[in-house]
């Protein structure tokens, strides 16, 4: 059995108006984590991951350069415990 991981993020820097959600969420689907993001009202990106923990390093490891038209400038990243509730990735 793989180990599992969740962990939470918030992400800084020039990441909303830019379809960060969206393809967080293409991201994450296609590594099969599950999860959900939101835009934060600061102008931050807040998301929470669980998962395999080597799927859940690789969105991470993508957080940190996001789309094309982004800028990340810092990703906080606190491990959280994995409590598996999460079937699918989400936008909020």
């Amino acid at each position: 059995m793989s180990e599992k991981k969740a962990v939470h993020l918030i992400i800084s820097g020039r990441v909303q108006g830019v379809f960060f959600r969206m393809e967080t969420q293409r991201t994450a689907e296609h590594l099969g984590v599950g999860g959900w993001v939101k835009n934060l009202p600061n102008g931050t990106v807040e998301a929470i991951f669980e998962g395999e923990t080597d799927k859940v390093d690789q969105a991470v490891d993508w957080c940190k350069k996001g789309p094309p038209n982004a800028s990340v400038s810092d990703v906080a990243i606190n491990e959280i415990d994995y409590t598996g509730g999460y079937g699918s990735f989400s936008i909020q």
